[in-house]
């Protein structure tokens, strides 16, 4: 959820449907053209209580049959031409607005691609899911009937009450007397009606969270029984919404029962008073009839505001929330040219980098503060520390999925704040703790990670990640993993995620605990294979277990939020107590360090409380001063 909704009282509707005008642009020419014969339809329909006129005062009067019947063809005629109308007009505007909805939801898309990873975390796919498919939908049906027919009931009344006026002015005063209650009825109700709207379309956001969440967290749900919890949260959400789409409801009920019975007494107010004009001589029957059969013909467009307002509201309130989405600024353009810096080398160069997060509380303290740190080229560096320390922030860094908030990062001399995306992504590859996989195929998993990849790369790819299963699936590479690829086991779904990071063969490789779901023996056959890529690339590798490590040629303690060593593995082992403590606790436990038990005193929490190094830390022989990793 954004963190404060949106109001919707400050806000107008017209201008928020006005944001829509770029889409419409495009297709302006049929919607028009829509409005128009929409127009002529409705105002053809008024025309019929002027041949009844005739009818009455001329072949009814004079007994005449065959007047009669020409004026029953008339209409006839007049009834086939609106008919014909009102469908070319749903013809000229459904395939136009159904294009502008595609534009809409595709314009959508893409910004969400090209948004930082913080909005995500901020905001539940529930959320995002709903914009994207309710309230699009919400709009298009304003633009195809509502937008139109407010249009085209306005000028029908218009034109309605001009015949009116001109028939017998007296009794069209008695008409338009209720016209000012209801200008203020639909201004109360139109005021009431956005904030239940928005409430409502707010509502649907969550329950379509919850729905999601239930759906992928299945395993979770029925592992642990959950399922009548979720079910009571998930009723819970339905039963506020039943709540607020009955408010709704009411909301509605009240303004169209007043639509409709206001309008209904100034009829039968200038029926009685017509009448009486009748009996008195001022006023023909044809005239009569001809009134009040516009008057009666006036009652749909009069009667239809209410609805057509809460449609309007709605679809506000729609591009209210599209909007909001839509105006989050996009991943930030690269501050300058990118250039070489003077006195770094190439490799990969952190330089007093500095990182907290957007909705960080003020003053706190960063994730990340002070780090130095040289990658030398062709050397896999090693970012041990423990739970919470901020290794997987750092390597987020690299392909900018966050951006820095000091400091900065270079590439073979090049500050990634100066680089294209496009380019830094192109060099950059990375695979995360936690593998995402998308329901496509095997084969295109793999080869997201490079564009220009082929088959040769594929098999190449798979074999360093020793995903030779593939084969042995029904269809090969070529087979569907299914969503989030749950399908497969969690350690088929590391390896392929491995091998989508390796099969371009990047200059640079950020691996986040990239071997965790895997068995000791596949382990060790992945490492091997790992070795060989490793050797052509610059490397940096979140480690949490000694067999990890030893893939790599120095290492990096981190440590609240800051390098506190770099060294070697066995530099390390014998020069630093915490990093001691952190391996003696993967080997015993298989990589939950920092999950419990007794701790070695004055390790972590000392780094943790920022009271200096860690006991040890740069006491060993060999290990790195602070030009490697200092602590600021």
């Amino acid at each position: 959820m954004p963190e404060k909704p949106a109001e919707s009282t400050d806000r107008s509707a017209v201008r928020s449907l006005l944001r829509l005008w770029p889409y419409v642009r495009p297709v302006r020419t049929r919607w028009f053209a829509a409005a128009f014969v929409a127009v002529l339809a409705s105002c053809l329909a008024l025309v019929i209580p002027l041949v009844l006129k005739w009818m009455v005062d001329g072949p009814v009067a004079d007994r005449d049959p065959g007047g009669v019947w020409l004026g029953a063809f008339y209409l006839f005629l007049l009834g086939l031409a609106e008919a014909g109308l009102f469908g070319l007009r749903r013809w000229l505007v459904a395939r136009p607005l159904a294009g502008v909805e595609a534009a809409l939801r595709a314009d959508l898309y893409r910004h969400l691609q090209r948004l930082p990873v913080a909005f995500h975390d901020r905001w539940p796919s529930g959320q995002l899911l709903s914009r994207g498919t309710t309230d699009l939908m919400l709009l298009r049906m304003f633009l195809a009937f509502p937008l139109t027919f407010l249009l085209v009931n306005s000028t029908t009344i218009l034109v309605g009450f001009v015949i009116l006026f001109a028939q017998e002015w007296s009794l069209g005063l008695v008409l338009l007397a209720p016209a000012v209650p209801l200008v203020v009825l639909c201004s109360v109700f139109e005021t009431k009606y956005s904030l239940v709207a928005r409430k409502a379309q707010d509502q649907v956001g969550d329950l379509t969270t919850v729905v999601e969440e239930s759906v992928l967290g299945i395993r979770i749900v029925k592992g642990f029984g959950r399922h009548r919890s979720q079910a009571e949260a998930f009723r819970t959400l339905a039963r506020r919404l039943r709540g607020t789409e009955l408010g709704k409801a009411r909301l509605l009920a009240g303004i169209w029962a007043l639509i409709t019975a206001i309008p209904e007494l100034a009829i039968g107010a200038a029926l009685v008073l017509g009448t009486i004009e009748v009996a008195d001589g001022g006023l023909s029957a044809g005239t009569l009839v001809a009134f009040l059969s516009t008057a009666l013909a006036l009652r749909w467009p009069v009667e239809s505001i209410g609805f057509l307002l809460a449609m309007s509201q709605e679809s506000a309130t729609a591009a209210d929330r599209l909007f909001e989405v839509m105006d989050v600024a996009e991943e930030q353009a690269p501050r300058g040219a990118g250039r070489p810096s003077a006195g770094t080398g190439p490799g990969i160069v952190f330089e007093g980098v500095e990182f907290r997060y957007p909705d960080a509380a003020p003053g706190s303290r960063p994730v990340l503060a002070g780090i130095d740190l040289r990658i030398r080229p062709g050397e896999t560096m090693a970012l041990v520390g423990a739970t919470g320390s901020g290794k997987t922030t750092l390597t987020a860094l690299v392909p900018r999925l966050h951006e820095l908030t000091g400091g900065r990062i270079l590439l073979d001399g090049e500050d990634i704040a100066g680089m294209e995306r496009s380019r830094l992504r192109e060099l950059v590859s990375v695979a995360f703790e936690e593998p995402t996989l998308f329901s496509a195929t095997v084969g295109e998993n793999v080869l997201m990670g490079a564009q220009d990849a082929g088959e040769e790369e594929l098999r190449r790819a798979l074999a360093v990640a020793q995903a030779g299963f593939v084969y042995d699936l029904p269809e090969g590479v070529a087979t569907q993993v299914g969503e989030q690829g749950l399908s497969l086991s969690g350690g088929q779904r590391q390896r392929l995620a491995l091998a989508r990071a390796v099969v371009g063969e990047p200059r640079f490789l950020v691996l986040d605990d990239p071997l965790s779901a895997l068995d000791v023996h596949t382990e060790a056959l992945v490492e091997a294979a790992l070795r060989r890529v490793l050797e052509r690339t610059t490397a940096l590798v979140v480690a949490h277990r000694p067999s990890t490590v030893m893939l790599a040629d120095r290492v990096a303690l981190l440590s609240g939020g800051r390098i506190g060593a770099v060294g070697t593995h066995q530099e390390l082992l014998r020069g630093n107590a915490e990093y001691a403590w952190l391996m003696s606790g993967a080997e015993a436990a298989h990589g939950a360090e920092g999950s419990g038990g007794v701790r070695a005193p004055g390790s972590v929490e000392a780094a943790e409380d920022g009271a200096g190094e860690p006991a040890g830390a740069g006491t060993g022989a060999g290990v790195a001063p602070a030009e490697e990793g200092s602590i600021r």
